[in-house]
């Protein structure tokens, strides 16, 4: 049996795989699989269908995607949040070719497509996403600086801590600190 794709924006977690089935039950949309970003269903939406599934979407902060440009965009994003957030696998090749691969286009044309609808490069997105990454880590204290490096595919600390301030404006071991106050203020709450 054949199956239909259609692409969802804003998917960034496995809750919201977990919210989309339960919206697309309430709506009465049978579907296969749900995935960041993209859910099969066995037939097409009827126009009733899309508008129903169009608003119960929209109030939960997530967007039904038309066209073949939006639902690579999305693809995009939902390849690298994948890969960046909840992948416990370093990628054995660069982000361009992993992405060319994945979604059967050349780099330069995903590139220029991104950076012309979403207004900041492949490479920009990539960073930002490491850095909320890397800020979880440092939350979390479970892991030193060096071994959040290796995980998130830095070459040195030293890389790392300066695409971070970069990115916020202080140093790891700062914003470590500036977190750990806060707690602490909490706590005398």
């Amino acid at each position: 049996m054949s199956s239909t794709e259609i692409m969802i924006k804003n998917m960034v977690c496995p809750r919201c795989i977990e919210a989309l089935k339960i919206i697309l039950e309430e709506t009465g949309i049978p579907y296969q699989s749900v995935e960041l970003g993209k859910v099969s269903i066995n037939n097409p939406l009827t126009i009733d269908q899309e508008v129903i599934l169009s608003k119960a979407l929209t109030n939960h902060g997530f967007e039904l995607l038309k066209g073949e440009k939006s639902a690579i965009i999305s693809k995009i994003k939902s390849l690298l949040i994948e890969q960046i957030h909840h992948s416990e696998q370093n990628l054995t090749m660069n982000y361009s070719d992993f992405l060319a691969n994945k979604l059967n286009h050349e780099y330069a044309y995903l590139s220029r497509l991104f950076s012309s609808v979403e207004g900041v490069t492949i490479e920009k997105y990539i960073t930002k996403l490491k850095t909320e990454k890397i800020k979880e880590f440092l939350i979390y204290d479970e892991l030193t600086l060096s071994e959040i490096a290796f995980k998130m595919d830095y070459s040195s600390v030293a890389y790392l801590s300066t695409q971070f301030k970069k990115e916020t404006g202080m140093t790891p071991s700062e914003f470590k600190k500036s977190k750990s106050s806060v707690r602490k203020s909490l706590d005398k709450v």
